[in-house]
């Protein structure tokens, strides 16, 4: 499996870098506010704009990841807790000694 990730991304760093190399050179300009033109390479314009959608989904995907593991944590303890809890033996109830009755000597009769 390890493999095939590594393949994927030289082969998704090939076409990044074919990209490139083809289109290094064209410009494009980018019309801002205020009549301010912003002149980028097209190669770094899509890559920043790659970034710019990724960068969020990928972080809400980590922070839901870690949000489980912490759930899923919670629960375990709590299952952990609940399995020791059956395991202690039940508490014998400790029977209540007769009060003693005093011992009457023999030569007294009642």
């Amino acid at each position: 499996m390890r493999f095939l990730k590594v393949l994927f991304w030289l082969l998704l760093g090939g076409l990044v870098a074919g990209f490139v190399i083809y289109n290094g050179d064209e410009r494009v300009n980018v019309h801002l506010w205020s009549g301010l033109i912003a002149d980028f390479s097209l190669p770094l314009l899509l890559i920043l704009v790659f970034l710019a959608g990724l960068l969020p989904v990928l972080l809400a995907y980590h922070a839901l990841r870690w949000r489980m593991r912490q759930r899923i944590t919670g629960l375990e303890r709590a299952l952990n807790d609940l399995r020791a809890l059956n395991a202690m033996p039940e508490p014998v109830p400790a029977s209540v000694p007769a009060s003693p009755q005093p011992a009457l000597p023999l030569g007294d009769v009642q």
